[in-house]
């Protein structure tokens, strides 16, 4: 019988998996604030926290970075077999793959998401653009990883704000909370 491996400890190894390569919750935070800023004067950096710790809650999320971190780690080591391995190793423009994964973590979060994904995919804002510059290390994946919670939880917090709004009561708002959890 298979026996599943638990939530908290795929979620504790997405997030240090992140931390090893260099990428912080304050970094990815800081894009979802300079996206949402310039429609929420209120802002606050806690808000983007809180909402970049709610899209790593995700499994569909702890998945795809475990798998994109692993495949540019096995890359940079050169333990992948050939042609895969070179195309990894310089991000080659046609490989789409990098994307797919993460484009598929975004779905969960809305068609703001998505879209939100496709900018930050060529703006390359903040972490995500030191990620993509940097040659010494191999980060095909995890530049498009980070750009995928960005811009979930940009997606996540402006509907949250706009439940705000509204005027939505906080029992309403942390049952939307626990619904953006599940997966």
């Amino acid at each position: 019988m298979k026996v599943p491996v638990p939530s908290n400890v795929v979620e504790q190894a997405a997030r240090t998996k992140l931390t090893e390569r260099g990428v912080s919750i304050e970094d990815i935070a800081q894009i979802v604030y300079d996206l949402q800023v310039k429609f929420y004067s209120g802002l606050t950096m806690e808000d983007c926290l809180e909402s970049v710790d709610a899209v790593l809650y995700k499994r569909e999320i702890q998945h795809a970075i475990l798998v994109g971190i692993e495949l540019d780690e096995l890359a940079e080591r050169g333990q992948l077999s050939e042609p895969l391995l070179s195309i990894i190793k310089s991000d080659e423009g046609l490989f789409g793959v990098d994307e797919t994964i993460a484009l598929g973590s975004v779905f969960g979060f809305g068609s703001i998401a998505v879209t939100t994904f496709g900018y930050l995919d060529k703006a390359k804002m903040g972490i995500i653009k030191e990620l993509d510059e940097i040659k010494v290390e191999t980060h095909t994946f995890l530049d498009d990883l980070v750009a995928s919670i960005a811009a979930s939880a940009a997606a996540r917090l402006a509907h949250r704000l706009r439940d705000r709004d509204e005027n939505r009561s906080r029992q309403e708002i942390e049952k939307l909370d626990m619904e953006d959890k599940i997966g």
